[in-house]
């Protein structure tokens, strides 16, 4: 999880951010909806003896909730909801992380790889068990760096992560999925966004039989459709208090948002849900989060969890009511039926016929309500609310609906002419049955025939398309459309017109700019664009006043888009952000790289890399600040960058010279075109100013070829010199180890400076030149810098190779504790599928000796034994054993200690067609 600012107002979790620590970086077929499930299953050695045999056949768990991340700790800031759900109703929630965070980086030791993955995994189950979660489920896939880039992340996880998901979905039947931001806001991490989008798909897809057919006829899994999907985050304001629910203020008015207050005390701990969150994050000791501070300590300025509801198959709480600022609102009608609502597995669906609907224009709605599969709803009837003003017409009248049985209304709605375009608006259904009420809305966004808007960012872009392609228009327009312009330069902005109506439409689009802009023309006109057909009108604007601000310090500047059309014309707010530029001066010799500004090596202006970016602010400019110059001679690049730092952070050894923000470092960051949608089309190094043997170190991370600086950028020079309250970094990077040749007048360049005033190998504060949260995964936010004079060689290709990925994520058949949860949960491994009967394999007996546990194999064909002796204190030996046929196999399993009491043998069997199975034995 990592600490990005974001463009919009987004509301902080539960328990206040900690500060002062930086961490790493269609419609679906019905199903029947059933309530809570017993009381989750304990692990092998928690509670005496363990069976003497158990394999991973059985029923799938029955989930009530789970909540879909990316990495062990996105989970954190809900659990103190989870754990008021479980504690309080008795719900069973679970945990789906698609990566085990190999590629984050590590405060408590060495590990790295799977290593660090096993122990992120320990970590993960043991926060989620302070909110009584139980259950984790990892999909195996690769962390592999920091990125802003969904489809950076998509190509890495590849095309089968998706199936994964529906299968545990399916596995699991939970009522609510709960997950992150799918958008790409500024600073959202892209694995982040991705496991976001996948829990999205799946909520869909898991209900629909053609989806993945192999899981229900082979597997025999059926189609689940989950009732309610939400987002673990909001956008809007709200108070602190018990109250913060009810006070919540959606930036989106027809948005529905519901809230957790986390100042509830727990009746089992005599602690806020708060504190208690709280105790659980700090277990995430890896990624520094064990120095997080405490929680206040008086309730009133707790807040909540907020939950954005993205679509509901059920009816749930209207707005505005006493119980949509319930603490069970998430849940009710779901899991739980209130007084005067109608029976649990009601279906209530409100469609209209189109999301984008034009003032005075007709458009239809239509309402579905199915009956639960065993109980009637009797005579039913639904009532549509429209925004006022707007008309409506048609019956609500349902009929008679019997047990199973579906009954539909259609009505006819126009909004007013002078509907305000743009606004989003809601639509409300009103269910009346004889046996209880209900309740569902949906947004539509009012637009006239023809609206412009500035031409989106390539990620931004690539979501608005997913969006319409998972038919979830309600996910649109999450960012606010911006484009980068360096201070004093100039850029093309495209504004894409668009026709939503059904003729063809001429008119205009006219520039209102902010002081300190210009633009090539304030309006142009645009004609013959067919219905449904979209145009780009360009202008050049310029940034006439060099001294506006940059970055982070009032960066962006808003303007208005007016479009005209037949009908009328719509406006757009998009902006601008300013970021800063500079002029790389050819040096008159090369400078000598020691650390020392010596006399003519930097002639060119100093760039002020002193912005705070992430983390807690510098308490002077003695406790951080910092300039940096830059140079170029040949074909070299030459940087020196000069800090103020009071206290040095954790020395690290050089073999662990890597996941720089976890000390002192500078970073420089290249773009050789400076046009990179993601990090993996550019050169990033960090220096480390001093290591445990002395010496400064350098490394490349997150970027087209990440790793040890002389492996991955051969002839690059660093040096440093370090003294009482500063240090100076000085390097010389060759410009052909740069992924693609330089362009003179458009290279993206960052200077980043991370601070660390600690021992515990944990950053407080990130620094820099262009400054924005998440900024070194988003090369779009770079500076700009020109080299007049240079020319790179003719021979060097402009187009990036293709980048080196770290691949290395940990197996579950190598995770004990994910094969003890496999035998209890009776599943399969990672989202895979199981291995067919005649392909298994099981442990069934095993005896033990001083050194070693004598283990008995038997297995239905060829395949791998993962073999694991354990007991209360964890492995006590391992082994890998492959079995090249069918029959009984026994093998000795070296112990690296002596067993406690009460060990097992816990196996996971790897087919040799790619099914997984696991299964334990007691040692006898």
């Amino acid at each position: 999880m990592s600490l990005a600012a974001a463009a919009v107002l987004v509301l902080a979790p539960s328990a206040p951010a900690p500060t002062g620590v930086v961490p790493p970086p269609g419609p679906a077929a019905s199903a029947t909806l059933s309530g809570s499930s017993g009381p989750p299953a304990s692990f092998a050695g928690s509670s005496g003896p363990p069976a003497s045999f158990a394999a991973s056949s059985g029923p799938p768990a029955d989930l009530d909730a789970l909540f879909v991340g990316a990495h062990p700790d996105d989970e954190a800031f809900t659990l103190s909801t989870l754990g008021q759900w479980s504690e309080d109703h008795d719900l069973r929630t679970g945990v789906l992380t698609v990566t085990r965070g190999e590629g984050g980086g590590n405060a408590v030791g060495p590990e790295e790889g799977p290593a660090l993955g096993l122990l992120r995994e320990a970590e993960e189950r043991a926060a989620v068990a302070k909110a009584g979660v139980r259950e984790v489920f990892n999909l195996d896939e690769v962390d592999f760096y920091y990125t802003v880039s969904a489809p950076l992340t998509h190509r890495i996880w590849g095309e089968d992560t998706l199936e994964k998901v529906v299968r545990v979905v399916r596995q699991t039947r939970p009522e609510i999925l709960l997950t992150m931001d799918p958008a790409p806001s500024p600073g959202n991490h892209g694995n982040h966004q991705q496991a976001a989008r996948l829990a999205a798909e799946a909520f869909y897809a898991a209900a629909d039989p053609l989806a993945f057919p192999e899981q229900i006829t082979r597997e025999g899994l059926r189609p689940f459709a989950p009732a309610r999907l939400f987002l673990g985050r909001a956008r809007g304001t709200s108070q602190n208090g018990p109250d913060c629910a009810s006070t919540f203020r959606p930036a989106n008015p027809a948005q529905n948002v519901f809230g957790v207050w986390s100042g509830r005390v727990s009746p089992s701990q005599g602690r806020t849900w708060a504190a208690i969150e709280r105790d659980a994050q700090r277990v995430y000791a890896s990624q520094g989060w064990a120095v997080f501070p405490d929680v206040p300590s008086d309730p009133a300025q707790l807040g909540c969890d907020f939950f954005t509801l993205v679509d509901s198959r059920v009816p749930f709480p209207g707005p505005g009511t006493a119980a949509a600022a319930a603490p069970t609102a998430v849940f009710d009608g779901a899991l739980v039926r209130t007084a005067g609502a109608v029976p649990l597995g009601t279906m209530l669906d409100l469609r209209p016929s189109t999301f984008d609907v034009r003032p005075g224009t007709a458009f239809t709605v239509k309402v579905t309500a199915a009956a639960p599969s065993r109980e009637p709803l009797g005579r039913s009837a639904v009532v549509l609310r429209v925004p006022e003003g707007w008309q409506v017409s048609g019956s609500g009248e349902l009929g008679r609906l019997a047990p199973g049985r579906t009954g539909s209304a259609t009505f006819t709605v126009t909004p007013p002419q002078g509907a305000a375009p743009g606004e989003r608006a809601r639509l409300a259904a009103a269910l009346t049955t004889e046996r209880g009420r209900g309740y569902t809305d949906r947004q539509v966004e009012v637009s006239p025939a023809v609206r412009g808007g500035q031409r989106l960012l390539p990620q931004v872009e690539q979501y608005e398309k997913w969006a319409a392609e998972l038919d979830a228009p309600q996910l649109r327009g999450l960012v606010t459309p911006v484009l980068t312009l360096p201070s004093g330069g100039s850029r093309q902005v495209g504004v894409v017109v668009t026709n939503v109506s059904d003729t063809t439409q001429s008119g205009s689009v006219r520039l209102d700019l902010p002081a300190g802009f210009t633009a090539d023309r304030a309006e142009a006109p645009y004609s013959g664009l067919r219905a449904g057909a979209s145009t780009t009108v360009p202008f050049t604007v310029t940034n006439t006043d060099t001294s506006l601000k940059t970055s982070n310090d009032g960066g962006d500047y808003f303007y208005t888009i007016t479009t005209t059309g037949q009908d009328g014309s719509s406006l757009s707010r998009p902006a601008l952000e300013l970021v800063p530029a500079t002029s790389i001066p050819r040096a008159t010799s090369a400078p000598v790289v020691d650390g020392v500004a010596g006399e003519g090596e930097y002639t060119g202006p100093s760039l002020d890399v002193s912005r705070l970016w992430e983390g807690s602010a510098c308490s002077s400019a003695a406790d951080c600040s910092g300039t940096a110059k830059v140079a170029w001679r040949d074909d070299t690049l030459f940087l020196l960058v000069q800090v103020k730092d009071d206290v040095i952070g954790t020395r690290l050894p050089a073999s662990d010279c890597k996941r720089h923000w976890r000390t002192d470092a500078v970073e420089v960051t290249l773009d050789p075109r400076g046009t990179s949608e993601n990090t993996a089309t550019t050169f990033k190094t960090a220096v480390l100013p001093v290591t445990a043997e002395g010496p400064p170190c350098f490394e490349r991370d997150a970027d087209n070829h990440q790793g040890p600086g002389a492996e991955t950028a051969p002839g690059m020079r660093v040096a440093s010199k370090v003294s009482t309250g500063e240090y100076a970094v000085e390097m010389a990077v060759p410009m052909e180890v740069l992924p693609g040749a330089v362009d003179p007048a458009h290279l993206g360049l960052n200077v980043l400076v991370y601070d660390s005033d600690t021992q515990d190998r944990t950053g407080q504060t990130r620094i820099g030149w262009s400054t924005w949260g998440g900024v070194q995964g988003d090369p779009y936010r770079w500076g700009i810098a020109t080299l007049p004079g240079y020319l790179p060689p003719a021979e060097r290709p402009t187009t990036p190779p293709d980048p080196v990925i770290p691949d290395t994520g940990l197996s579950s058949l190598d995770s004990p504790q994910s094969l003890e949860q496999a035998v209890l949960l009776g599943l399969p491994l990672a989202g895979g599928p199981a291995a067919k009967p005649s392909e298994s394999g099981s442990v069934t007996f095993a005896a033990g000796a001083r050194d070693a546990v004598k283990v008995t194999l038997r297995a239905g064909s060829a395949g791998r034994a993962h073999l694991f002796v354990r007991d209360a204190q964890g492995t006590a030996g391992s082994r890998v054993v492959t079995v090249s046929g069918g029959g009984t196999t026994t093998v000795r399993v070296p112990l690296s200690r002596a067993t406690g009491a009460h060990p097992v043998v816990v196996a996971g069997w790897q087919a040799r067609t790619g099914g997984t199975a696991a299964s334990r034995t007691r040692v006898r």
